[in-house]
């Protein structure tokens, strides 16, 4: 059985951050046997030398914040940050083309980011704060026919955004169980009991700022 430890990406990816934040971020991740850890891209190969002795994961962001690239742009940033050393890529759903409903335009997005992944996880933010329940469930649904490995609730930048949501992951994990594909929740989890209650839920893994916190909590 999984620990709470297990569950966690410790994450940064704050516009200011710095080399001694990333640092501490390895360290944490380090000492308290994080799954992994969420950086930018441009600190990729940073982390990656920070956490040379351990085995914790490096994951990055593509298409983040916004999900307003071009398909290509979000290709190469994936492409790339693979190169650089990422072992997971987190993209952010295509969302206004799920607003026209142009749910071919989603999947497609999807697949061929897939593609650049290969077997490297590609999760697909959904982000939640600005979906209906309805749409929720069929983005879901479009990242298991775009071939994801995970649905994620959020970017954590949207303005006023509650990020993830019990209710939300219950749907998500609903939805997608049956294919395989797992849910990743993030955004506004600071401790141990909004933590356990997500993956009671059914999240499998949490992208927080807040690991330690949570960890020393759990205590």
């Amino acid at each position: 059985m999984k620990t709470i430890n297990n569950y966690i990406e410790h994450t940064i990816l704050k516009p200011d951050a710095t080399v001694l934040d990333i640092e501490k971020l390895a360290q944490d991740a380090i000492r308290y046997n994080f799954f992994g850890v969420c950086v930018n891209p441009n600190y990729i190969s940073l982390t990656k030398e920070f956490l040379k002795e351990s085995i914790v994961k490096v994951v990055t962001v593509v298409n983040f914040p916004l999900a307003n690239n071009e398909i290509k742009m979000t290709q190469y940033q994936a492409e790339l940050s693979l190169k650089l050393g990422a072992d997971e890529i987190d993209t952010v759903l295509n969302i206004s083309a799920l607003k026209n409903k142009d749910y071919k335009k989603v999947v497609d997005d999807i697949k061929k980011t897939k593609e650049v992944c290969s077997n490297n996880n590609l999760k697909v933010i959904l982000e939640t704060d600005l979906l209906t329940l309805d749409e929720i469930e069929i983005a879901s649904n479009c990242a298991v026919e775009g071939g994801a490995n995970f649905v994620k609730t959020s970017t954590g930048f949207v303005k006023n955004g509650v990020g993830a949501t019990v209710e939300a992951v219950e749907i998500m994990h609903k939805t997608v169980k049956d294919y395989g594909l797992e849910v990743k929740a993030s955004g506004g989890i600071k401790d141990y009991q909004k933590a356990s209650a997500l993956i009671k839920a059914g999240a499998t893994r949490l992208g927080t700022s807040s690991g330690v916190d949570i960890i020393l909590g759990e205590e």
